[in-house]
């Protein structure tokens, strides 16, 4: 089990490192979207919302690679997956499968690291 962990850490991070590092550095293009997402993107990019979404993707994932803070990872990656998937179901349907398997992987990860996350659930926390 503790591979199948590093494996699915290792992934996510590499996906979430690399993808946050293009977006910085502005190596992707955006072509063969719809008119409607590809308005939304430009609007997106043109007011640098892109730009701190990449940081936090580059942060979130390298905090995976390195193994180093793991939950404030999978905590900062978990909202970003959110937006990936609202993305692909509501504007661009065929791109949907990589958010799904990063979603698959983040789940395995929030399970295998479900003691850091029990404060979350309780009804009543105690306060310090």
């Amino acid at each position: 089990m503790k591979i199948a962990i590093v494996i699915a850490r290792l992934l996510l991070g590499f996906v979430f490192a690399s993808m946050g590092l293009v977006s910085i550095l502005k190596l992707g293009k955006m072509g063969g979207m719809p008119a409607d997402a590809t308005t939304f993107l430009t609007l997106m990019v043109a007011h640098n919302y892109t730009t701190f979404v990449a940081l936090i993707m580059l942060i979130g994932g390298l905090l995976l690679l390195v193994g180093r803070f793991v939950p404030l990872g999978l905590v900062l990656l978990g909202p970003i997956l959110v937006n990936i998937l609202l993305f692909h179901i509501l504007f661009q349907v065929p791109g949907v499968l990589t958010g799904l398997v990063c979603t698959v992987l983040e789940v395995f990860l929030i399970w295998a690291y479900r003691s850091s996350f029990r404060g979350l659930f309780a009804a009543a926390p105690k306060i310090l």
